[in-house]
């Protein structure tokens, strides 16, 4: 039997097949505009055999619902989204990364748009008695006692993208910008391409699971190679990446569309195919043997700082490898923490969604555990999670980190907007595409300066906003400075939510309750 829909519409065939052959015949040619029925005519000829079921049941029309929805996250960006409601990063937090690139006014007018009082909220108290903070404290050495060659670090850097996730003209930009801003750009696990080198800047060379750049064709380290690179005077600092905030326990994804003969030579692989890396590291199986790695990696290099980055998981693991910094007396020179709300090119919906530890609870369990043991001293804690403004960055000081990395704040600069189309290959603003036609439009000179200009903008609201706290110094900032509102009512500051750890407890069996199982669970033979 035929639904009400489809006999509606195959009279209208039939009507439209006998009133376009008759005016083919017989009509000037001014009517052959009529010829559109026919075409449509077609059209829902096809539509009634489609798989989809709207198409089905409401040919020509059912296309009208996929091409909204097409552009519905446009429609919503451009005029539904409030100020402070996107995701994920807001109009509001856009807005101020694109004034503070061009080098305009950061200024609002009115007054705050945020409900102070929503839960989740988080704000510092000011004091009655504001310093001035020397321009010094926006830089800090890392470098532990292994090291020999210690860099001389901004405390805002660009976070790892690699070349493939973004664009050549995207990487060279920012590349150019950090030399004209005195920071770092770190390579992401793309290896080190030509653009990382066109201007110079420095270079914090992401050493991943498949080993791009410093490979065997199996896909097995090369030590050869990678020191060969790493003692380059570009090269500022080596990090070995565990894990992504995105995507952690899941291997790095590079399209096969976005992988060309260029991305090829770059990583050592092939062109056109999907690029996926290993979930974990063929070079280390144990904590033990991550350590050993680090300070194998960090002899070939030079003495150069070496850390790792990872995305908090399972507690006992990253205590494993306190204890493994105990046994072997090998250090990282760095830690980076990367946030589970952090973001990607490319991974599966339901990582990003719902594995991992939020960027403020990892800080502070990762800083209590260095304190614990005693090697805080020793090692620089990176923050890595939606760092976006100057309160960003005082915020994760305050729950443990000493600097701050950057990734989509750095492509707000260069001209991302926020489109989320970074795994298609058709980023509208060729930040994120490797088709010459999109990447085109994106002019490295003036976006360097975008980048150079939103760096010395935050660090200026950062060490602001540090001296109207009262302080002398970022390295003051302490919990109890920042307040989170987690229910309605009186906030609390972050001190309240977390154990107070003193430098060596882990040592003296001091262990705060809330860590001690997993301390006891803790082994540096085995994650």
């Amino acid at each position: 039997m035929f639904g009400k829909p489809r006999l509606i519409y195959c009279l209208f065939l039939i009507l439209t097949l006998i009133s376009g052959a008759a005016l083919a015949l017989w009509a000037p040619a001014w009517l052959w505009i009529w010829w559109v029925l026919p075409t449509l005519a077609v059209v829902g000829a096809w539509d009634l055999r489609s798989r989809h079921n709207v198409l089905r049941n409401y040919p020509i029309l059912g296309h009208l619902r996929f091409m909204l929805e097409f552009v519905r996250p446009e429609l919503r960006q451009y005029f539904f989204e409030s100020e402070t409601s996107g995701r994920p990063f807001s109009r509001e937090q856009r807005n101020l990364i694109n004034a503070r690139a061009d080098g305009n006014p950061d200024t609002s007018p009115f007054g705050t748009r945020r409900d102070m009082e929503d839960i989740g909220f988080d704000f510092v108290l000011h004091s009655m008695a504001p310093k001035e903070v020397d321009s010094r404290h926006a830089r800090i050495l890392i470098g532990g006692p292994q090291c020999t060659q210690p860099y001389d670090s901004s405390r805002l850097n660009i976070s790892a993208m690699s070349f493939g996730s973004l664009s050549g003209n995207a990487v060279a930009a920012m590349n150019k910008g950090a030399k004209l801003g005195n920071f770092a750009q770190d390579t992401g696990e793309g290896a080190i391409s030509p653009y990382h080198r066109k201007h110079g800047g420095d270079i914090v060379w992401e050493i991943a699971s498949a080993y791009f750049g410093c490979r065997h064709k199996d896909g097995s380290f090369n030590p050869e190679e990678f020191k060969k690179k790493a003692c380059t005077e570009q090269v500022k600092m080596i990090e070995i990446k565990i894990s992504q905030g995105a995507k952690p326990g899941h291997g790095g994804l590079l399209p096969g569309s976005k992988v060309n003969q260029e991305i090829a030579d770059t990583r050592e692989i092939e062109v056109g195919k999907d690029c996926a890396s290993p979930a974990s590291h063929p070079e280390f199986d144990t904590p033990i043997e991550l350590l050993e790695f680090v300070a194998r990696l960090r002899e070939l290099c030079g003495g150069k700082p070496v850390g790792f980055k990872l995305c908090l998981g399972k507690r006992a693991e990253f205590m494993s490898v306190c204890k493994a910094m105990l046994e072997t007396g090998i250090l990282p020179d760095f830690i980076t923490v990367d946030g589970a709300e952090g973001g990607t090119g490319a991974a599966p919906a339901e990582f990003s969604n719902f594995i991992g530890t939020y960027i403020n609870e990892a800080l502070p369990f990762v800083h209590n555990c260095l304190v614990g043991i005693g090697k805080r001293n020793d090692i620089v804690v990176i923050a890595s999670g939606k760092v976006a403004l100057g309160f960003d960055m005082v915020e994760k000081l305050a729950l443990g980190a000493d600097m701050c990395n950057a990734a989509r704040p750095f492509m707000f600069s260069v001209g991302c907007i926020q489109a989320q189309r970074c795994h298609t290959n058709k980023c509208p603003t060729g930040v994120t595409s490797q088709d010459p036609a999109r990447t085109r439009s994106l002019d490295v000179n003036i976006k360097a300066l975008r980048v150079r200009n939103y760096h010395d903008a935050t660090i200026r609201s950062f060490l602001d906003i540090v001296g109207t706290l009262g302080l002398e110094s970022p390295d003051e900032l302490i919990p109890e400075y920042v307040f989170h509102r987690t229910m309605p009512g009186p906030a609390s500051p972050y001190d309240a939510f977390y154990p107070k750890v003193e430098t060596g407890d882990f040592l003296r069996d001091a262990i705060p309750e809330e860590y001690a199982q997993d301390w006891q669970r803790a082994s540096a033979n085995r994650f």
